[in-house]
């Protein structure tokens, strides 16, 4: 995969389905050759102050954070093929600017609505925040992209289910079982001490991005990643016989995607293992009950 590469000046591991890359997202791109790839999927820093182990969630002028997005995803473009298919995920707070920058500049084919439940306390001064927004995007409205539907067949609850009978078929027959998933997704976040968790503040579930590459990719196809994080794009896309190039700034992360894509079980003599410890720093009203009580305690000694 590194023939795909005009040059070659970062730090990169790879295999024969694998490159990770510890190195900025732009720079990279712009060393990629045009029309190499066959699936973007980018999960970007949001600018609301996540804790990624830098400072790349920060930015003190808005401005300047969307023109940084407005570059990588043009590069982006460029780099994928034209009749495949960009998936871009975004907070809530920002995607009507990124929604309409692809939408005056490139095509926009689904509007994705990722919706999950969540067992925490909500705000209680506004409806709380219960879903993440998705982009499928395109090249143009021409653009012929990859849609494997049959491999994503989900139920279809009222066939399957009821047993209803559609007459408006000649003769009459059942209501399918199965059907294509609709743009509103159900898939759990993950959580802390769940097998698939990583040491990552904002990772995303594996089950969602199968969904995506099975959809929109065939096997041997080369799928990016710009932003590695946890590196569940770069492990799924492996175990579904595609090929993945993906990087990261943050050099722990990085050593996710080593281990995660199979490249290696060591870096630089570091036996790579899991971190299991909790990225976050809230904890739970049971926590925070507890935590509450001790220190009561201690003022009663």
């Amino acid at each position: 995969m590194i023939r795909l590469f005009h040059d070659t000046n970062f730090e990169y591991v790879e295999s024969e389905d694998s490159l990770i890359i510890f190195n900025d997202c732009i720079s990279t791109l712009k060393s990629i050759k045009d029309k190499s790839v066959d699936l973007i999927f980018a999960d970007p820093p949001y600018n609301l102050g996540k804790d990624f182990g830098n400072e790349s969630d920060s930015w003190e002028n808005k401005n300047e954070y969307l023109n940084w997005c407005y570059s990588w995803i043009d590069e982006c473009f460029r780099v994928l093929k034209d009749n495949c298919p960009f998936y871009l995920r975004y907070s809530t707070q920002n995607m009507p600017y990124i929604s309409i920058y692809i939408q005056d500049k490139y095509h926009i084919i689904n509007d994705i609505v990722w919706a999950y439940d969540s067992s925490g306390v909500q705000s209680k001064k506004k409806y709380g925040s219960l879903y993440e927004p998705i982009l499928m995007a395109a090249k143009s409205d021409k653009t012929k992209y990859t849609f494997n539907h049959e491999d994503i067949l989900v139920e279809a609850k009222t066939g399957a289910k009821r047993g209803l009978i559609d007459y408006r078929k000649n003769p009459p027959q059942p209501y399918n079982t199965q059907k294509v998933p609709g743009n509103v997704w159900e898939f759990p976040r993950v959580r802390y001490k769940m097998d698939e968790y990583e040491n990552h503040p904002s990772q995303k579930p594996e089950a969602l991005l199968e969904r995506i590459i099975k959809a929109s990719s065939n096997l041997g196809d080369v799928v990016l990643d710009p932003f590695g994080g946890s590196f569940s794009t770069g492990a799924v896309a492996v175990r579904l016989g595609r090929k993945i190039i993906s990087m990261d700034i943050n050099k722990e992360y990085f050593k996710i995607g080593i281990r995660r894509t199979g490249i290696a079980t060591k870096y630089e003599g570091e036996i790579l293992q899991k971190d299991k410890s909790r990225k976050t720093k809230n904890t739970s009203k049971k926590d925070h009950q507890q935590n509450q009580d001790g220190q009561m305690s201690l003022l009663i000694e």
